[in-house]
Order: C-alpha cells, then sequence, then structure tokens
C-alpha cells in the first residue's frame, strides 16, 4: 500500500507541474524568476540536498522558511544556500536581496517527498581505509597478495556494509564510511550510532568504573558542501566528546610509522614481545618509540599494500586511558572516557555509542552548525601501549542513522530518552 501510495503521491505532484505551467503569468514575473536563477517551485527527496543558487548580486541576502504559526523563520544569511529536510511535506522559502536599490524578493514553495528507494539506515560505503601499523593490520580485513588500495577500500565497505569489526591500527589510523543519504543534524537529538568492541572487566570494582578494554576513537563529520558525492574539498569537523577541551588532550599530533626493516628482534623478558624494535616512529613532539610485535600475531603489522615506506597522521590526540592494575605487567585495563568516542563503551550502551552532529567544532575548536553529515570519519585516538595486549587499535564495524526507524525496541528506548542528553552527560 505504501509503495501505490508513493506512485499515488507522484503522480499528483506531476500533475502538479502540468497545471503550475498553463496557468496564465505574468511574462515579466516568468523573465525575472529564470533570471534569478530561482525556480517557482522545486520537488525533492527527503534527505537529499538541493542547491539553490540566485543569479543576482547585492549587499545582504536572507534566506527564510514559513513556520506553522505563520512566521518566517532565518535559515541563511550567505548568496547560496543548500536546502536539506528530514521530514515530507512543503516548505515555504523566501529570498531576500539588498542591493542598495529596489531589491528583489521571491518566495516559492519546497515539496519534500518520501524517497522512492527507501534509505538504508547503515552504513552503505568506504571511501578510504588508511590504518595505521598494528596487530590486527592485515587480517582485519585480510590482505592477500597483489591486494591494493582499492582492493582494501573494497573489503573495509563488504565488511562494513556487513556488520563486520575491521581495525584501524595505533594512532592515527582512519576510515571513511558514509551512507546512502545525508544524516539530518537534529538539534537535541542524537544522529548515528558506531559500534565497536569494546567491553568492561569481569573483575569486581573495573566494571563499575567503565573500564575494561576501551579503545577510544575520535569521530569526524564533513558535508559535501559542493554536492559532488566525494569527501574531498569538503571541510572536516571533530566532533568534540567529552575530553576535547581539557587539557590533557593533544591538538595537532603528528606521528610518522616506518616500514619495518631487516634486524635482529629483540624480545621482552617474558618472551610474549618478540620484538620490541619492531615497527619504529617518531612525532612532532620529539618523542619516538615503537609498535612492538608479540607472539599472537605472527603476520606484518605494517599495511601490506601500501607502496609507501612512511605513514604520517594528524589529529587530535587523546590523552592515554590504559593502567597496569596488577603492577608487573600481567593485568591492564583501558578505562573508558564519558562520551563522544567511538569503540569506547560496549555496544549495549547505545546512548554512549551515539554521536550528535551538533558537537562538530572547526579547527579552532568553535562550534560550528552543519546541516547534516555526508562523510564520517573514525582515526584511533590514543598513542599508547600495553605491554602483552599490544597497541591501543580502534575497531569499528557498521553505523546507523538514529533517524531511520529500524523497529528495534533498544533503540526506540535510545530515542526516547536521547532528548536528556544534556543532563544525561553532566
Amino acid at each position: 500500500m505504501n509503495r501505490i501510495k508513493h506512485h499515488i503521491v507522484r503522480l499528483s505532484v506531476m500533475s502538479a507541474v502540468v497545471v503550475a505551467a498553463v496557468l496564465p503569468c505574468s511574462c515579466e514575473r516568468d523573465a525575472e524568476n529564470v533570471s534569478s536563477g530561482l525556480d517557482d517551485y522545486y520537488y525533492i527527496e527527503r534527505m537529499k540536498k538541493l542547491r539553490l543558487a540566485p543569479a543576482y548580486t547585492g549587499d545582504s541576502y536572507r534566506w527564510t522558511v514559513r513556520t506553522a504559526s505563520g512566521a518566517d523563520s532565518l535559515l541563511s544569511t550567505d548568496r547560496e544556500y543548500i536546502f536539506l529536510a528530514q521530514h515530507e511535506g512543503e516548505y515555504v522559502i523566501t529570498f531576500e536581496l539588498d542591493d542598495g536599490g529596489r531589491g528583489y524578493k521571491h518566495t516559492f514553495p519546497i515539496t519534500v517527498l518520501h524517497e522512492e528507494v527507501e534509505y538504508s539506515p547503515y552504513t552503505a560505503s568506504v571511501y578510504e581505509y588508511c590504518p595505521a601499523p598494528g596487530q590486527f593490520v592485515n587480517t582485519m580485513p585480510i590482505y592477500e597478495p597483489g591486494d591494493d588500495t582499492e582492493t582494501m577500500r573494497q573489503k573495509a565497505e563488504d565488511d562494513l556494509v556487513n556488520d563486520v569489526m575491521i581495525t584501524l591500527g595505533a594512532y592515527g589510523g582512519y576510515v571513511t564510511f558514509a551512507f546512502d543519504h545525508t544524516v539530518i543534524n537534529v538539534p537535541g537529538e542524537y544522529d548515528f550510532y558506531i559500534k565497536g568492541n569494546s567491553f568492561y572487566s569481569d573483575i569486581p570494582g573495573y566494571a563499575e568504573r567503565r573500564g575494561g578494554s576501551c579503545e577510544p576513537g575520535i569521530v569526524m563529520v564533513a558535508f559535501d558542501r559542493n554536492m559532488n558525492g566525494r569527501p574531498d574539498d569538503d571541510e572536516w569537523y571533530e566532533l568534540a566528546g567529552s575530553e576535547y577541551y581539557k587539557a590533557t588532550t593533544l591538538k595537532n599530533y603528528s606521528i610518522t610509522y616506518s616500514r619495518p626493516v631487516p634486524h635482529d628482534p629483540v624480545s621482552d623478558a617474558s618472551g610474549i614481545l618478540t620484538d620490541t624494535l619492531y615497527i619504529p616512529w617518531t612525532d612532532n613532539l620529539g618523542n619516538s618509540g615503537h609498535v612492538y610485535k608479540n607472539m599472537y600475531h605472527t603476520q606484518s603489522y605494517y599495511p601490506e599494500w601500501t607502496g609507501a615506506d612512511e605513514l604520517t597522521f594528524t589529529g587530535t590526540r587523546l590523552p592515554n586511558n590504559g593502567v597496569d592494575e596488577s603492577g608487573w605487567g600481567s593485568y591492564y585495563v583501558l578505562y573508558s572516557y564519558p562520551w563522544g568516542y567511538a569503540d569506547n563503551h560496549p555496544n549495549d550502551s547505545i546512548i554512549l555509542n551515539s554521536f550528535d552532529i551538533g558537537w562538530a567544532v572547526d579547527g579552532d575548536g568553535n562550534r560550528v552548525n552543519l546541516p547534516g553529515a555526508d562523510f564520517v570519519r573514525v582515526y584511533t585516538g590514543v598513542n599508547q601501549y600495553c605491554g602483552w595486549i599490544g597497541e591501543t587499535s580502534t575497531e569499528i564495524s557498521r553505523a546507523q542513522d538514529l533517524h531511520i526507524d529500524v523497529g528495534q525496541p533498544a533503540f526506540a528506548r535510545a530515542m526516547l530518552v536521547k532528548r536528556r542528553r544534556l543532563q544525561f552527560l553532566k
């Protein structure tokens, strides 16, 4: 019935277009609107972008939308405006231009329709897969001889689409993915959720402190302003989590890993770490170290498909969250941060693994108001080594748009409480 209903709506819409085209109108008005670059009406599917680009220039611009009360609500003061709506319906838009003379004003409706092909709420594509060295690299996903950057990107995409875990390696390693639509930034609500493989310790005392194996990944988003469907010239914004503004969090941190060269391996006293001089790294703070190799993972830890002898990553570095609770290296606990990071809490803590596009900040830490997110990037946010359990590496599987109902009771409950986010986070 829904499909039939959609076809009826579309037929009605097409009829409206035909009727509008034959109604008598002023030739002068037609000429003005054609030359202005703005049409008299538009039709667009929900969660799809519509670029409105007037041909006229002036001293100031104003885009407004008519609210239910009949008042006009300001949308933008830029010359061009990208319209994006979560819900179906008619939106009455007004564009005004002040040029110091008679100016220009044009009011027109935008009808937002349900998509013809239903959107998926889950990860749909991967644009980049660039892990840093790590003990699960070349196995999650599996590297095979002959694989190149594109092959591994496709493998990462296949895994995320099918809810299979991938590794990002040590600090800085990242993946860039997208949905098959723009995720809307709904004020006061969480917008998307990312699954990881974190867990709390089963030893009494640590779980209550939300400690176990928590490997936080920093999340970034980009809005496709040039509307070319690629994360190329679009600006990236970090979602500022609980640690972002703390003095212990480093901004503009950079690290370079070097391809391992033949050498005599140096193991630790336990023998679990088979090579403590395996993959060298240096950072922009003058520090250096190694990604160790251990007895549990014997494959190459350096991405085999890359031809680069050095890999450099730059971003925000979170403070170390691993503590050797045993005192002699036998039991490390990685404590979670309160909120705002991937692979930072168990997956059943839905709210703590959900993200608000409204947290986005620019490179100076200033809040930015994005209409939505077309691309999401996650990278390992901690540079630390925890003895025999190895480097801290973020792992994720698929993500989910929380604004598309999938009929899961757990998510329904999360949606009910997410408006209380500010009280919860305090």
